[in-house]
């Protein structure tokens, strides 16, 4: 089937988007892989970002080996513990426990003040050490788990840890639509709005470093148990208009990442990045995600709409 979408996608004549469909959280646990990994061989997804300190890291890299699925990075400051050895012992990213703040804890401590720029250097390239440790190679691509890397300071840190790996495309979270989407509860919107005011302060930083993004970046409205085909539908169709409101990078092509969390549950106490698997990863919402994206129709709504799938290499 993914040899059937490739050849379909190969053939389409001037596509109006490329599209990165990125699938999160490879490593987090073996049920996510094995999730991940049928959703690539579906034509679900065409692109990974693997955390490093997942407790099925080395089974993901193996995979993506296997089966030759686009691999980049998700760098990791907010859940588990670090990869850095000398970080390992104490330091100012961990709780008395030796784990990472959390999403919220992560935000919190920095807003403090209590974050050492120095240690989140340390950890980022400890990270993409581990990387080419598990996969032979540098990173295609270089992204935040919970988008830690648009937060004030850490994105010089990041920026400049790119720069010198010489990693070029990183992912900028500012969704078209999201302000007038209707069923993300209110929490969540005050929480993607903080996201996007950060994501939109760190594009000079990123420029200033070299760094490349897709034109548009999709998934906050479409995660989980909001994902549908008419939700991405209407994704995709935002998209294209505020591609095309700017200066498409591909030329008269708008390019995009699609931000997704396909997997199978996760077992309890099974997986994680050393504290276990989350509500969400125990959740049906992972399965959920796989199913939509497996499915025909979504194929044919990519075909109905111009749009071609590919990976960051491919931009």
């Amino acid at each position: 089937m993914k040899q059937a979408r490739q050849q379909e996608t190969r053939r389409m004549p001037q596509p109006r988007l490329l599209l990165v469909i990125t699938g999160d959280d490879f490593g987090y646990c073996s049920r996510r892989n094995q999730g991940i990994v049928d959703c690539f061989l579906a034509g679900g997804i065409s692109n990974v970002s693997l955390l490093v300190n997942g407790s099925a890291a080395k089974e993901a890299a193996d995979l993506a080996k296997r089966h030759e699925i686009p691999i980049g990075l998700h760098a990791n400051l907010s859940e588990g513990t670090p990869v850095c050895h000398i970080l390992q012992k104490s330091c100012s990213l961990t709780d008395h426990r030796g784990f990472f703040h959390g999403k919220m804890g992560f935000r919190r401590s920095l807003e403090r003040g209590q974050l050492c720029m120095k240690q989140v250097e340390m950890e980022l390239r400890a990270q993409v050490k581990r990387f080419v440790e598990l996969t032979g190679h540098l990173p295609n691509h270089m992204d935040g788990h919970q988008h830690v890397h648009v937060l004030p300071e850490v994105r010089d840190v990041f920026a400049q840890v790119m720069s010198d790996h010489r990693i070029r495309f990183t992912r900028v979270p500012v969704e078209p639509g999201l302000h007038s989407c209707q069923w993300l509860p209110e929490h969540l919107h005050t929480f993607y709005a903080q996201v996007e005011k950060d994501a939109l302060d760190s594009v000079a930083v990123f420029r200033q470093n070299g760094i490349r993004w897709p034109d548009v970046y999709l998934g906050l409205t479409t995660m989980g148990q909001n994902m549908s085909v008419p939700h991405l539908q209407r994704a995709l169709r935002l998209a294209l208009a505020a591609g095309q409101m700017g200066e498409p990078s591909s030329g008269a092509c708008v390019t995009a990442e699609l931000m997704v969390h396909p997997g199978y549950p996760s077992h309890p106490q099974e997986g994680g990045c050393g504290e276990g698997p989350d509500d969400f990863s125990q959740s049906l919402e992972r399965q959920h995600e796989l199913s939509v994206l497996s499915d025909p129709s979504v194929a044919a709504l990519l075909s109905q709409e111009k749009v071609q799938l590919c990976a960051f290499k491919d931009l």
